[in-house]
């Protein structure tokens, strides 16, 4: 007998809320302008395409956070299209565009789903400090409870008295158990007793936080490696998800965050977090053409609906998306 469908992550009946959040998401990015596109008419004068706008297009794309090998992705395709004499207009430069983005991003636009053969089904989530890890989680919660699942959280960072009492806050705002040592507790040890809790009671998700660390810090590197080991000593599969929470508008430092998470345990999937204010929203690509990691999540500000499922689509039109210029569909 077949098994059915794993869950989705995402509130049920979300079309129009859908839709409001990749609306706001263009107008919080870099302020509502398009940092690539703004001024794309006076970028044509006469309507004409050349060298002169290709570069100019390949030095915003670098100054976008889009890094390297996606920005020369985007340009490669541009070239292609003005060798072809097919860039007639700014439509064409627009759709050319949004077609190499989409290249990048469309095998990432991967939603997390919630098996329903796995129990607990464990999500391990790392970062930074600052990126909106705990936060994330809080959201990541809700999004869950609303769906039906029972979940449980796990407050493995245990450095900071204030971030075990900020998620001992999510967790009463979404009224799921926490489970939490005092400071300076033993990450794993934290892990080990919420999976163990986890499963007795039959919970659904488990949730679990850890201290924030620069990347470059190998003795708390080690540390992960042992939250994961301990972990799947209590199920081979587990952590079922290792979700990096990423800070966009912390530029390429993104990009290398997420190479050395990768290295040191493995991760499957990613959340952008703070994709408004200044943040441009390029890290996206960089972080996809890189690594080819799904996207997870993409956040745009602190309110809980400000989390979403990430879709390549309408991300790309909120980057492109200026005022009179708006790529074809």
């Amino acid at each position: 007998m077949s098994s059915p469908p794993p869950t989705p992550a995402t509130e049920p009946g979300a079309g129009e809320k859908r839709k409001g959040f990749f609306r706001r998401l263009r107008e919080r990015l870099n302020k509502g302008d398009s940092w690539l596109t703004y001024d794309l008419a006076h970028l044509l004068p006469g309507g004409k395409v050349g060298e002169e706008f290709i570069e100019e297009m390949e030095t915003r794309l670098l100054t976008g956070d889009v890094g390297v090998d996606a920005t020369q992705q985007i340009v490669d395709g541009l070239e292609r299209k003005l060798w072809r004499d097919e860039l007639g207009d700014s439509r064409a430069v627009l759709a050319t565009i949004r077609d190499s983005m989409l290249g990048i991003l469309g095998p990432c636009e991967q939603p997390l789903r919630i098996p329903d053969d796995v129990r607990p089904f464990v999500i391990l989530v790392v970062g930074v400090n600052g990126s909106g890890k705990t936060t994330t989680i809080g959201k990541i919660a809700h999004r869950l409870k609303s769906d039906g699942l029972s979940v449980m959280l796990a407050a493995g960072d245990t450095f900071r008295a204030a971030a075990v009492e900020q998620l001992q806050a999510w967790g009463q705002r979404n009224n799921v158990p926490v489970i939490a040592q005092g400071t300076g507790a033993d990450p794993a040890a934290v892990a080990y007793d919420a999976f163990e809790a986890a499963r007795a009671r039959g919970v659904d998700v488990l949730l679990a936080d850890t201290a924030g660390r620069l990347h470059t810090q190998e003795n708390l590197m080690d540390e992960l490696r042992k939250v994961k080991r301990v972990l799947t000593r209590l199920d081979p599969a587990a952590p079922h998800e290792v979700l990096l929470v990423l800070d966009g508008g912390s530029g390429q430092n993104a990009l290398l965050q997420a190479r050395r998470f990768n290295e040191a345990i493995g991760l499957t999937g990613v959340a952008i977090t703070k994709l408004d204010g200044t943040a441009k929203g390029g890290v996206v690509l960089a972080v996809a053409r890189e690594l080819q990691l799904p996207v997870r999540f993409i956040g745009i500000g602190e309110a809980i609906e400000d989390l979403a499922p990430f879709e390549a689509g309408p991300f790309v039109d909120a980057l492109l998306g200026a005022p009179g210029e708006r790529a074809p569909r």
